[in-house]
């Protein structure tokens, strides 16, 4: 009988091959499902963990690792040995965790508007920003704290138990002591117990970017280099034909007929011709110089800023043809072989001054010499230009700096020196204006312009 049941099993499995088939496919299906939903079991489960790793290490503070440590340890060699002391200690310690965790309670039930009265102001004007925090919940929020970034510090606001649908005013004080670029924002809730055991932390995106524009003062207009009518004005080049008249001279071959003054011609019975001093579009070209070794101090180069954003405010006032450029960076390793210029933006006086609250003293940038020849080779048509610069740079130098422009510009190189007397002197054809104080700008120019 044994024999006859294994005879038939036998006769099946031969008989039936695709029946045999067939339940090893489905079994290697099954198989095949069951890894694929292991392997997505084991990313959700590593997904969890990776999140809760997360929310620990931003939850608990130093101290709320001290204290599940005092807890563990306390708790584990007190019940062993039978240490009361270890014991309670632990049992504290578990006590204190448990009346910190009501404190995370809540942590995003706060509305935070931030508000800045203006966006632009001139170095050393208070301005106040209005923090306003708001409980959307539907209970409660117990005392918080909310960080508000403001540049590089921080300003840390105490926000009371808020009932809900109750919001908190605070005045945030922005410091503008110094020009700059300064960003406020985005706040930041803090809410945490008070012994600092657990903290939970909410982030804002409202941010706002404050101009810090360096202190200007007004200056008279002048004519000196700038533009009186539509055609230009003109300039110490003498050409054969334009609009300003400057003499008659002898015909020579080659002059055009048109040229011939006649009166002149009867006159002295010889062909006379008119002589034109060139008329350009000028334009005004202004050098600050922002090397480290240009400046023998923060207070020069802040007076150099200033300078240059009083001299390119009164360029733009005036309707002129105005250029501000200051030293590109450069690397270490090509200083000596890179020269490099970065010109700011004079579309309008709020532009300029936006650019040169940014501007900062540093050791890797072309200096002042370069400069200067880069921006006489990008400005054929300059008229006048101002170099700008600290109390570092010998006569040598600034003189050097002033050849890289033609001889029919006037150069104007603008010395910054708080320890010194305001004074003007010449220098070959560069003129030289020492000030100590911004203020000085104003008369030293106005003495310059009638010599």
């Amino acid at each position: 009988m044994s024999f006859n049941t294994e005879s038939r099993l036998t006769r099946t499995s031969v008989a039936d091959g695709t029946g045999l088939a067939r339940t090893r496919f489905g079994t290697s299906a099954r198989t095949t499902v069951l890894a694929v939903r292991g392997v997505q079991s084991w990313r959700r489960v590593r997904r969890a963990a990776v999140a809760t790793g997360r929310w620990v290490a931003e939850t608990v503070t130093v101290a709320g690792w001290l204290m599940i440590g005092a807890a563990a340890v306390g708790l584990g060699v007190g019940l062993v040995f039978g240490w009361l002391e270890f014991a309670v200690a632990g049992f504290a310690a578990v006590v204190l965790l448990a009346l910190s965790i009501p404190f995370l309670f809540s942590a995003r039930a706060y509305d935070v508007d931030l508000r800045v009265e203006h966006d632009r102001v001139v170095a050393g004007t208070q301005v106040e920003g209005t923090l306003v925090v708001r409980n959307v919940g539907t209970s409660p929020a117990l005392p918080g704290r909310i960080d508000v970034p403001v540049g590089d510090g921080l300003v840390d606001v105490h926000v009371p138990l808020l009932r809900a649908g109750h919001e908190h005013t605070e005045q945030v004080v922005v410091p503008t002591q110094r020009r700059g670029i300064i960003t406020i924002g985005p706040a930041r809730t803090v809410r945490g117990d008070p012994l600092g055991i657990l903290k939970r932390e909410g982030t804002w995106d409202d941010t706002h970017t404050l101009y810090i524009h360096p202190v200007t003062t007004p200056l008279r207009a002048s004519t000196t280099g700038y533009v009186r009518d539509l055609e230009g004005s003109a300039s110490r080049t003498i050409v054969d034909a334009d609009f300003s008249f400057h003499a008659i001279r002898p015909y020579v071959p080659g002059d055009s007929q048109r040229q011939i003054h006649w009166k002149s011609t009867a006159k002295t019975g010889t062909l006379m011709v008119r002589q034109y001093e060139e008329t350009r579009r000028s334009r005004m070209i202004i050098a600050l110089a922002l090397g480290e070794d240009e400046y023998a101090s923060d207070d020069e180069f802040e007076l150099g800023v200033s300078a240059a954003a009083s001299l390119g405010v009164r360029g733009i006032r005036d309707g002129r043809d105005i250029g501000v450029v200051v030293g590109g960076e450069v690397p270490e390793f090509a200083r000596r072989t890179v020269r490099t210029v970065r010109e700011l933006v004079t579309i309008t006086s709020r532009t300029l001054l936006d650019d040169l609250s940014g501007v900062e003293r540093t050791e890797l940038v072309s200096p002042l010499r370069d400069v200067a020849s880069l921006a006489a080779e990008a400005a054929p048509d300059v008229s006048i230009a101002y170099l700008v610069c600290g109390s570092a740079l010998t006569a040598a130098q600034l003189q050097s700096a002033a050849l890289a422009f033609p001889a029919d510009v006037g150069v104007v190189a603008v010395v910054c020196d708080p320890q010194a007397e305001p004074g003007f002197k010449r220098l070959g054809s560069l003129s030289v204006l020492s000030i100590g104080l911004l203020d000085d700008l104003r008369n030293l120019l106005a003495k310059a312009a009638q010599t």
